[in-house]
């Protein structure tokens, strides 16, 4: 089945710092932290309106992570130009409307094919590998192929909402789209959402290579410390193996 990676996202911890304007919490010191809890990479959003992760807070990652930085971003020249600058080693388009308190949805990336082409081309001419957030569908994943995006992530929200049969239905088309990117030669990831309750199903898709969580491990953080959570999630996957 290949190794799960984890990507740790830490934007919750700017979050905290924001709130009193101060430089405390440091995202880039939970990062730090959690790679050497086991975290694989980190994940951090840096949206337009700069809510929780700043321009300084990616620098700094770019800087000083032993692991690999996945920026997660919206599909605007603004960000494009971030992402060139920086080189993190991954990039995932997502969706962001100003209003959302998080991700909502995945990224139309049928419907937004023609915006979405050159972007994908020049961030895979920096060498920074291409990812797209995606609803668990068969039609996104074929657009994210002829996008030549190497990654797609799948948004297990949904998953993580539901309950009873229509858990399982949704645990079903998250593993149908995951096969069939496989399939086509796509890495797939996948992540919002997952908890210690409900990783492990997620997990034993054999076909995913990496889970993205970020919101519980620092919400668990508040009460146990950022290192043991990240380790528990960490041994979580490793067992649904």
């Amino acid at each position: 089945m290949g190794d799960l990676r984890l990507g740790v996202n830490i934007d919750h911890v700017a979050t905290v710092r924001n709130a009193r304007g101060s430089g405390y919490p440091d995202p880039v010191r939970a990062a730090l932290l959690a790679a050497q809890a086991g975290a694989d990479g980190i994940t951090a959003h840096l949206r337009e309106d700069r809510r929780h992760i700043t321009d300084d807070d990616i620098a700094r990652l770019s800087a000083e992570l032993p692991v690999p930085l996945n920026l997660e971003m919206a599909a605007t020249d603004e960000m494009l130009g971030i992402a060139l600058r920086h080189r993190p080693h991954a990039a995932c388009i997502v969706p962001e409307k100003r209003e959302e308190r998080t991700t909502e949805g995945g990224l139309d990336a049928a419907g937004l094919h023609n915006m979405l082409a050159p972007m994908v081309a020049e961030l895979r001419n920096a060498r920074i590998r291409v990812s797209l957030f995606i609803e668990p569908d068969p039609r996104q994943i074929e657009a994210a192929m002829k996008l030549g995006a190497p990654v797609v992530e799948i948004h297990t929200g949904r998953y993580c909402e539901l309950e009873g049969e229509a858990r399982t239905a949704e645990l079903r088309r998250i593993a149908d789209a995951a096969a069939l990117a496989a399939k086509n030669g796509i890495e797939v990831h996948a992540g919002h959402g997952l908890t210690f309750d409900n990783v492990v199903p997620i997990a034993a898709i054999p076909q995913l290579r990496e889970l993205n969580i970020g919101h519980f491990l620092i919400g668990e953080a508040i009460f146990d410390g950022l290192a043991p959570v990240v380790t528990r999630m960490r041994e979580l996957m490793d067992a649904a193996r």
